[in-house]
């Protein structure tokens, strides 16, 4: 990402709703911790599977592979332990009610905030949740030392988001399937390009991303 965090949670977060600001929200000063601008590449787009297997990984010992699993499953429950901490601390800051559900789903540390005033968290579009999410990771990144994936959902944001973009990418590839025409879309989160990136690819076609963050977007090209 191009964006100093500072500044992209300055504009996102702090409101003039009562709720918290970006000093209150980072009580523990993850904020001043160095983090790689990629932080978000770990939702990898436009990048091709490598056909070329390593013979070696075949002979791979089944005892060695089930306990780096084994590790992997404890860092990322690890994790989610700590995002659900630093999440519930916030909610004591915002004096928000809300319950925290914590799993792992494939390689990832989910946590989900559940309750009935949760708007606030969401913000227009998931602008204050993507940014939520992005403090979260560092708090867990000043703990672990290690890039976390963890993906944060409030109110059931993502899952419904998740559905309506599978349905948009689905859609937008009947449409360059009958125009022959590339199509541009609207700016998007990671998270929102790689669930269009893999409708497209359901569908039978090529996409891409370009520009830079914040406006990054998906281009939509036909067979051929």
């Amino acid at each position: 990402m191009g964006d100093v965090p500072g500044e992209r949670f300055g504009a996102v977060v702090d409101t003039e709703d009562g709720l918290p600001g970006v000093a209150d929200l980072d009580p523990d000063g993850v904020l001043d911790d160095e983090l790689d601008d990629d932080v978000e590449d770990d939702d990898v787009e436009d990048v091709e599977d490598d056909d070329e297997d390593d013979e070696d990984d075949e002979d791979e010992d089944d005892g060695e592979d089930s306990a780096d699993d084994e590790s992997e499953l404890n860092l990322l429950e690890q994790e989610g332990d700590i995002a659900a901490d630093y999440i519930e601390g916030l909610l004591d800051i915002a004096d928000l009610d809300g319950d925290i559900d914590m799993d792992v789903e494939g390689d990832r540390a989910v946590v989900s905030v559940v309750g009935a005033t949760l708007d606030e968290l969401v913000g227009d579009d998931g602008e204050v949740l993507e940014a939520l999410q992005e403090l979260t990771r560092l708090a867990v990144h000043r703990q672990t030392g290690a890039r976390a994936r963890l993906m944060l959902d409030v109110g059931g944001f993502r899952a419904r988001r998740r559905s309506e973009l599978a349905e948009l990418g689905k859609s937008v590839a009947a449409e360059v399937s009958r125009s022959g025409e590339p199509r541009k879309l609207g700016a998007m989160s990671p998270f929102e390009r790689k669930i269009i990136h893999d409708a497209v690819a359901l569908a039978g076609l090529r996409s891409e991303s370009e520009g830079e963050e914040p406006n990054r977007r998906v281009v939509v090209f036909p067979v051929g």
